[in-house]
């Protein structure tokens, strides 16, 4: 039989409103009261109804998160932060995948599930700008990732250009001078492929190093396979890098399985960096140098960002919020300076 705030309020000798208040950690009950409420709450096991709480406020307690790819770890990692911050708040987070297309982004950021949900937390990688006007407000939207819009939401990301910069950067560092770029998505000069294709061209520049179009590589997708398809392709045109940065983890994994297969040494032939620490990077046999963003950062302030809105203090016209980033250096780059 479920416990009520009404027997705790009697196993305490109190009043029911105190219970209430106790368990809404509200400020102004002595500290003597409040142990001698939360004793009564453990001998009796009380859990606090967090439906009803929400919908006293008009919320069902649910925010969704949309990511391209669940099977992709970032985004899986990613997942797991945004879960763990929303409950920080009693929030339960209903997850979706978009698989990156454009048709089932604009569904997801219309609000399809507007009855369902109290907030969106979107990662888009097709939606265009003019896919979010009109867009209804009763469900407040914050886009993830390094997509540029020109919209009324809050959009979170990391320096894109600068976090490229680094990781090249640090090549240059190891004395590598023809550093591959894979991972270039041409079609479009705001999606995170192009972002960080400014980044490394921005540092090669500024180091006066060479950055021949032979050495930016053009994939499909952002998968291990795409990575090693993208490798072996700059490889049979007779391009022979000294390094490779990767537009994230996956592809750099990719890229360095054709080249223990072409008989290439990753790091004293070919260095490699990618992009997002994901847990894999880690562990390979040559582990990874890569750009960690602060995932916990990224969600915390996702999270955050809706409450403000549920709570009617976002401003309007949206704000861009960046969240830090660091490079993590690992064998993948270390065996010659």
């Amino acid at each position: 039989m479920r416990v009520s705030l009404k027997d705790v309020a009697e196993k305490a000798g109190v009043s029911i409103k105190t219970v209430s208040n106790v368990v809404n950690n509200y400020p102004h009950v002595t500290p003597a009261m409040r142990a001698r409420v939360q004793q009564a709450i453990d001998e009796l096991g009380y859990r606090p109804n967090l439906t009803a709480r929400h919908l006293r406020k008009g919320r069902t307690g649910i925010i969704a998160l949309a990511v391209p790819e669940l099977g992709n770890p970032y985004f899986a990692e990613l997942a797991g932060a945004v879960i763990d911050a929303a409950a920080e708040h009693d929030f339960t987070v209903l997850l979706d995948h978009t698989r990156g297309r454009r048709e089932q982004e604009v569904l997801v950021s219309q609000g399809f599930r507007a009855r369902v949900i109290d907030g969106l937390i979107l990662s888009p990688l097709e939606l265009e700008a003019e896919d979010l006007q009109g867009r209804p407000d009763d469900v407040p939207l914050v886009l993830l990732g390094e997509r540029e819009y020109d919209a009324p939401h809050d959009h979170i990301a990391i320096d894109n250009v600068a976090a490229a910069r680094a990781a090249v950067r640090h090549l240059l560092s190891r004395g590598r001078t023809r550093i591959a770029y894979l991972g270039a998505r041409t079609d479009s000069a705001n999606r995170p492929a192009h972002l960080r294709l400014v980044g490394w061209r921005e540092e090669l520049k500024t180091a006066g190093v060479p950055a021949p179009d032979e050495l930016v590589v053009p994939v499909d997708g952002w998968d291990r396979d795409d990575g090693a398809r993208a490798m072996a392709r700059l490889l049979d045109a007779g391009v022979r890098p000294d390094a490779v940065f990767a537009f994230n983890d996956l592809i750099a994994i990719g890229a360095m399985r054709v080249l223990h297969e072409r008989g290439l040494r990753v790091p004293w032939d070919i260095a490699v960096a990618g992009f997002d620490d994901i847990a894999e990077s880690r562990f390979g046999a040559v582990s990874l140098t890569t750009v960690a963003p602060d995932k916990q950062a990224i969600a915390r302030m996702a999270v955050a960002s809706l409450l403000r809105s549920l709570s009617g203090r976002s401003e309007p016209g949206g704000r861009e919020l960046i969240a830090e980033f660091r490079l993590v250096e690992r064998e993948s780059t270390l065996g010659r300076r």
